[in-house]
């Protein structure tokens, strides 16, 4: 790499390092400065007890098209979960089989109380709806909240309160369901066309696939960034650096510390592991707490998904708690285990406890997608920011948003090389004065 890079990238996370690989395939230099001590930002994995812990519950949906023409899922050793969930309604779990994958299991329980069987023909519906048509097409439909669209659809209460609550409120860190129809229907739809699954070795393998592609050298840990202007980082140390260009690739929070703007508004959540000598349930999939009491929002044993997530003999189990800050921080752990003791019995008693994660600016907040098209994070001359904050909450936004900011980054970068002096970098473009969501392609 060269010794002065071309672009400065503020953040290791998803957003920093597609922006980064994308600036490499353009044949522009750029160097990562990022404050902790590895790559990922939120997507990683701890090994505790030789378990995998991701920094809370997360999974890859296969038909994401930007992870699907940026990594190598062969490399990852993608495991599956099972095309559906059970319900905790009542006393009793209900299986809720995707009909057209599994359609004898769907079948078998057409009449379960979770939901009639007029709502489970409306599923398919708008399956064949947000199938139809490209894409794009999605984000130039009518907007409301997700809550909304489902009840104009005609779902009952019956299958929003059981169901569509914790899943989608389990997506979204949302279970009021405020957040955009249009990140609901393109997320349905990615559900939709591919499987959900975990990389063998933890989430973490997604951002640490794409950094193992990048020059040596490329990024810069422990180097936190307290100020940034037109073509200058400064550093907590004292040093300065400078660059054609600087993308901010931190959340929406820090971005905003750093350009001095409001910050947008995310969702927290906390995850409790625990580990177990057996399962509380022998398959790979999610259980939901379609009841809406208690903490637990949904739960899954992720070492029956890829086993490489526990050691040998012993199973993880995952409890996500949305909202914890209805709890006290010292007593989330307790509160997890006497729920589902009520769930599973006197055996989770001598489930040991591993580690609790509460994740602050989980994922961020999206009542509204706007529909303008070809949005990027363009701030101003040489001042880039990208992120899950300025696309979709989701791992593709986070991709995306990283690779429209190299390609408008690498489409200017000649010319600034010629006219520097005149200052012509992004001129072309009209700055926003907001980074909010752009639309999802």
């Amino acid at each position: 790499m060269n010794e002065r890079p071309q672009v400065l990238i503020i953040g290791a996370g998803l957003a920093g390092l597609s922006c980064a690989w994308h600036l490499h395939q353009a044949g522009v230099s750029f160097q990562i400065l990022e404050a902790s001590s590895s790559v990922g930002g939120r997507v990683q994995t701890d090994v505790c007890d030789g378990f995998l812990l991701d920094r809370g519950f997360q999974v890859l949906l296969t038909a994401y098209p930007e992870a699907r023409a940026m990594l190598d899922y062969s490399d990852l050793a993608l495991n599956n979960f099972y095309p559906g969930a059970m319900v905790r309604v009542a006393d009793t779990f209900h299986r809720v089989a995707d009909p057209f994958r599994h359609p004898i299991d769907a079948a078998a329980n057409i009449f379960s109380p979770v939901g009639t069987l007029a709502d489970k023909l409306r599923i398919a519906t708008l399956r064949h709806r947000v199938l139809t048509g490209k894409r794009a097409e999605l984000f130039e439909r009518p907007e409301t909240k997700t809550l909304e669209a489902l009840q104009n659809e005609g779902f009952s209460e019956a299958i929003i309160r059981t169901f569509f609550r914790p899943f989608l409120g389990g997506v979204f860190l949302d279970p009021e369901l405020n957040t955009s129809s249009r990140l609901f229907e393109f997320l349905f739809r990615m559900f939709s066309l591919g499987d959900t699954a975990l990389p063998t070795r933890g989430m973490g393998a997604v951002p640490k696939q794409i950094c193992d592609r990048l020059p040596a050298g490329a990024v810069r840990l422990n180097t936190p960034v307290t100020k940034v202007s037109t073509n200058t980082v400064s550093l907590d140390s004292g040093e300065q650096l400078q660059a054609d260009a600087v993308v901010i690739a931190t959340d929406g929070y820090v971005a905003a510390q750093l350009l001095q703007q409001q910050a947008p508004a995310s969702h927290t959540v906390a995850c409790v592991y625990f580990g177990a000598e057996t399962p509380p349930f022998p398959e790979p999939l999610l259980m939901l707490n379609g009841n809406g009491d208690g903490p637990v929002n949904n739960l899954c044993v992720p070492s029956r998904i890829s086993a490489s997530y526990a050691p040998p003999g012993a199973s993880l189990i995952s409890a996500t708690v949305l909202q914890p800050e209805r709890y006290e921080s010292a007593r989330i752990e307790s509160l997890v285990r006497e729920q589902l003791t009520g769930w599973f019995g006197p055996s989770v008693r001598k489930w040991e406890h591993l580690r609790t994660y509460r994740i602050n600016r989980a994922l961020p907040e999206q009542r509204s997608i706007p529909r303008t098209e070809g949005r990027f994070g363009y701030v101003t001359k040489g001042l880039f920011v990208c992120g899950d904050h300025t696309e979709t909450a989701s791992i593709n936004g986070a991709l995306k948003s990283g690779r429209l900011v190299a390609q408008a980054i690498a489409g200017d970068i000649q010319s600034l090389s010629n006219e520097r002096s005149e200052g012509v970098f992004g001129h072309s473009r009209v700055p926003h004065s907001s980074y909010a969501a752009g639309k999802e392609t």
